[in-house]
């Protein structure tokens, strides 16, 4: 082997082995960088409800930004009480609820009693009011980076909102592995970055009408859910059984 041959020879391997301790290094620093408990897959929210999980491929997504809208504004107390169910099953660890103040002029803070029904501790809930959109969604973004924050709920009235802080907000929960859930009192027309979309509505003998929208998973769906008090979670609402109309060209009789 010639001199100039063997001078090439260790140069391309000290090039190998730079490259491999870069690439370590980079690896080191990204894991330094995430809070700490929290993987490549944060997993999955589940809603013990094996018809939905299935759709949802185990579960609503951790470390994602979740859409769920009222049907109407008639219908925003079952969009509420479907996303505190939500964020009670997420962890053990606080719920920060961030209106705006017209918000909370109209529909009123969040009621103890009724977030204990739906299985979340008072206790474990911080409230806060927001003047405008952009700054509802500041206030997100900053409570999902916080490692004692399991969900940050935004709930939001009618109007455009910044789709540029929607892209910060998403991008901060797949960094922390936080549920962030943006709650709308009336269904979004815009495009959103959000990994599921959800349209919610009060449903007969007090069950909830939920329909998946948007699904970055795979398929959508629609399900009658009603609430469990003794497993303090949502089951399948039982289907009332038929019942035959009368015949067209028959006139109705009373029996006797």
């Amino acid at each position: 082997m010639t001199e100039a041959a063997g001078l090439h020879r260790t140069r391309s391997l000290s090039v190998s082995i730079g490259l491999a301790m870069l690439a370590q290094l980079r690896q080191t620093l990204r894991a330094l960088e995430r809070p700490a408990g929290i993987d490549s897959d944060p997993g999955s929210v589940t809603l013990a409800v094996p018809a939905i999980d299935g759709v949802l491929g185990g579960g609503l997504a951790r470390g994602a930004l979740h859409e769920i809208a009222a049907a109407g504004e008639a219908h925003l107390a079952a969009a509420t009480g479907f996303a505190l169910v939500l964020s009670a099953r997420a962890a053990r660890k606080s719920t920060i609820w961030i209106a705006e103040d017209m918000a909370l002029a109209e529909s009123g803070a969040p009621y103890g009693p009724g977030l204990d029904a739906f299985g979340l501790g008072p206790e474990r809930l911080l409230t806060v009011a927001a003047s405008r959109s952009r700054d509802l969604l500041w206030a997100m973004e900053e409570a999902v980076r916080c490692r004692a924050v399991a969900t940050a709920i935004g709930e939001l009235r009618h109007g455009e909102i910044d789709m540029v802080a929607v892209r910060r907000l998403s991008l901060a929960a797949a960094e922390s592995g936080a549920l962030a859930l943006l709650l709308r009192a009336s269904p979004p027309d815009d495009a959103s970055t959000a990994a599921t979309r959800w349209i919610v509505s009060a449903a007969p003998h007090e069950c909830f009408a939920a329909r998946l929208t948007r699904n970055r998973r795979g398929p959508l769906g629609a399900w009658i859910l009603q609430w469990s008090d003794t497993d303090e979670r949502f089951v399948l609402a039982a289907h009332a059984q038929p019942v035959a109309a009368p015949a067209a060209d028959r006139p109705h009789r009373k029996i006797a």
